[in-house]
């Protein structure tokens, strides 16, 4: 019984290493030359999208199924990244779908929304304001993340 209990772990920490395995290495990646003056963490080679939206500026980092961040530019409201995290906590929480808040810190947050009995996905949003500009990072507006995923990319923008 003792060495079933053994073998047990050892398959937990195999599975833990495998699933982890999958995980590409994440690098920094300086944003500047597309015009954010920034650095985050992403994988190695990722596809970079940049759109004027007049008032603000779109930037997407994507590697794969489990790597999907989207920045937005835009001028500072205020210099507070914290005031601009509470107004957007709020409309995420209006949203239909919102199930619960995984992580609440002062400049961001992980949540989970429940599509339906069976889907449960996970987003994020982090705020900065850096000098006169705020930068708004969550995660792509296409794709379906599990919480570990979006974890690995919130840290990743920080």
């Amino acid at each position: 019984m003792r060495i079933l209990r053994s073998y047990g772990w050892v398959a937990v920490l195999l599975l833990m290493t495998i699933a982890c395995a999958h995980d590409t290495k994440l690098e920094p990646l300086n944003l500047l030359e597309y015009g954010f003056p920034i650095t985050i963490m992403a994988p190695d080679s990722p596809e970079i999208k940049t759109m004027d939206l007049v008032v603000q500026k779109d930037l997407t980092v994507k590697k794969g199924e489990d790597y999907y961040v989207q920045i937005f530019m835009s001028d500072a409201a205020t210099n507070k990244a914290a005031k601009v995290k509470a107004e957007n906590l709020e409309v995420t929480k209006s949203n239909p779908y919102f199930s619960k808040l995984i992580l609440d810190e002062d400049q961001g947050y992980i949540y989970e929304m429940k599509l339906d009995s069976a889907h449960t996905v996970y987003g994020f949003k982090y705020f900065k304001i850096q000098g006169d500009k705020e930068f708004d990072f969550q995660t792509g507006l296409t794709g379906l993340f599990n919480e570990h995923q979006v974890r690995r990319m919130y840290e990743a923008v920080q």
